[in-house]
């Protein structure tokens, strides 16, 4: 075997309390803990102990797990391509660790195969019984969370996972990398024109490049330009429910203030959906950190934010959905109804808005081919791997490309902050001002602004113009990332309700004024604040008319939109008594009960 943990070459940990093994992985990221004393014994109490013998597979590449296996003696190997000419160690774990990460916690199939390499016992616990016991001991969940969180973006970094194989001129494969990227799902991609391998694979499954993009996994399964949707559920991730059930609210979008909105619904015992069309987190999940976000001091990825709330909300039982584009919304029998981008429809009590906002696409000579291979509207750990150690340009003012140019100067050699107007400060948090002016690798250029783009299948150049003198030069960068304001995800919504001129949705006395008079008499009441000219449909975040475009706030809002929508189902009596209670329904956990 082979890949980037090979048996006899790695060292055991020497300062990790408990028994190790040789050839174990070191845990130098804290992705791998290993279990106290007093947590193993508690583990005991509800696993069942079992000897395993070497070459046992515990949990297998494309499958479900729903077990959580503690080493007690020998060793596990987590493999890549088990089976297959691919097969590699990814790394082996000694006594006291847990075999596991995000796709444990969230129904997802695993992307890897865990099987016994030295003889011993392994402890096993169901879902169910590592939920009780967590529910009861929170340093213990924490500690899992943590590991899990920290494996998952391991396995990303390192390309493990399906392949997919297309040109980077292929809008479908662009798509289909940026719904694996968006997701965090781990996967690698295979260039059609400049990698070997593409080669080879299409010969060994004996399909033409026009066939591609293609999705290849475990060498067994192969998805032929699938759909969005069709690579979800390949993956694990869970789709609308089936059957109209008329939820107590459905909440569109899935930024921070869409989970933030799904936490407070489920936890105070509202039947909650919530439908995302492309990837949980919105425009926050795709931030490399974030720092004024209240409550982590040493600041949080994005990523790693959306994660914590997705968890979060499955835990009071919200059931969350991607992809489902919402495309129509529409008033019925006391209800409301949502259409779908497939022809799918949902019906709820109340709808929460919280579809955010996009950054505008930047409109120069040039880009269009290179948008998703050279040209990046994100900046994570996917797009930064592909820049290696070229020179990168970052067109925007705001914090989202204060963050980026911070986060991409930890990978690229030389880092240009291009911006329009004459200073950071109109747009930009001081704290990411000072680190910004402070860092090696950051040159601002201000007054300036990106004409024309150059190259042909890659990045070479931009040409930019320096408004003071007028002169025109070119950049030689082989990416460019662009965060130039952002645009509301509410053309579905034209004509159904109240929008601003820029296509917010408005609320509160805002919508209540565009509103006829006779609509607000018939409830008895004014518009709350953050109902729109629906009632019964309310906003929060980016979406909505005047807010603060920052994550507290949206995630204030998607707090705060569940106190309305209390307010509103108070107000108004379920009609034909057939939705479930919200004292009786029962939690619809996977993970954390």
């Amino acid at each position: 075997m082979s890949g980037d943990q090979t048996w006899p070459g790695a060292a055991p940990v020497a300062d990790e309390p408990g028994e190790s093994v040789p050839f174990e992985t070191p845990d130098v990221c804290g992705a791998y803990p290993r279990l106290s004393d007093d947590q193993m014994a508690r583990l005991g109490q509800q696993g069942r102990q079992r000897a395993v013998d070497a070459g046992d597979v515990l949990i297998r590449e494309g499958e479900r797990c729903e077990t959580f296996y503690v080493v007690l003696s020998g060793s596990v190997a987590i493999v890549e391509g088990y089976g297959t000419p691919d097969e590699h160690v990814l790394r082996v774990h000694g006594p006291g660790r847990f075999i596991g990460e995000l796709g444990l916690l969230n129904g997802q199939v695993a992307f890897y195969t865990a099987v016994v390499r030295d003889p011993g016992e392994i402890l096993a616990l169901s879902m169910d019984q590592l939920r009780d016991l967590v529910s009861r001991d929170s340093t213990l969940g924490d500690v899992v969370l943590r590991a899990c969180l920290g494996r998952r973006a391991l396995l990303v970094g390192q390309g493990a996972g399906f392949r997919i194989i297309g040109s980077r001129y292929s809008p479908d494969t662009r798509r289909l990398r940026e719904f694996a990227a968006r997701n965090r799902l781990p996967h690698r991609w295979i260039d059609l024109e400049t990698d070997e391998e593409a080669e080879a694979l299409l010969r060994r499954f004996g399909v033409g490049p026009e066939q591609t993009p293609l999705v290849i996994w475990r060498d067994r399964t192969l998805l032929r330009n699938p759909s969005n949707a069709e690579l979800a559920r390949f993956i694990g991730l869970a789709p609308l429910p089936s059957g109209n059930g008329r939820r107590d609210v459905l909440i569109i979008g899935s930024g921070p203030a869409g989970l933030a909105a799904a936490v407070n619904a489920a936890s105070e015992g509202l039947s909650t959906t919530v439908v995302e069309a492309l990837a949980t987190g919105g425009q926050a999940g795709t931030s490399s950190r974030i720092e004024n976000c209240f409550g982590f001091p040493s600041g949080i990825s994005g990523a790693e934010l959306t994660e914590r709330a997705v968890l979060q909300a499955d835990k009071f039982g919200a059931r969350i959905s991607v992809p489902s584009e919402a495309a129509r919304l529409e008033q019925r029998d006391g209800h409301y109804a949502v259409g779908f981008a497939d022809g799918s429809e949902f019906t709820a009590r109340t709808v929460v808005l919280a579809t955010g906002a996009h950054y505008r696409r930047l409109n120069v000579p040039g880009i269009e081919p290179l948008e998703g291979a050279s040209v990046h509207y994100s900046a994570t750990l996917f797009e930064a791997q592909q820049c290696g150690a070229d020179p990168v340009a970052v067109v925007g003012g705001g914090n989202s490309a204060g963050q980026a140019v911070l986060f991409l100067a930890g990978h690229a050699p030389q880092v240009y902050l291009l911006v329009r107007g004459p200073s950071l400060e109109a747009h930009m948090s001081r704290y990411l001002i000072d680190q910004i002016g402070r860092h090696p690798r950051v040159r601002v250029l201000l007054h300036t602004e990106v004409t024309e783009v150059l190259g042909d299948k890659a990045l070479e150049a931009v040409t930019v113009v320096d408004h003071r003198t007028g002169e025109h030069r070119q950049l030689a960068v082989r990416a460019l990332f662009v965060f130039t304001g952002a645009d509301p995800h509410t053309d579905w919504l034209s004509g159904a309700l109240a929008l601003d001129a820029r296509g917010y949705v408005l609320t509160g006395a805002e919508a209540q004024a565009c509103s006829v008079p006779e609509l607000w008499q018939s409830q008895g009441r004014d518009c709350l604040t953050l109902e729109t000219s629906m009632p019964g449909v309310f906003a929060a975040g980016d979406v909505r008319s005047g807010s603060v475009k920052r994550v507290a706030s949206a995630v204030g809002e998607g707090a705060m939109s569940i106190h309305f929508v209390h307010r509103y189902l108070g107000h108004t009596a379920a009609p034909g008594g057939t939705d479930s209670s919200p004292h009786t329904r029962p939690k619809e956990s996977a993970w954390l009960a």
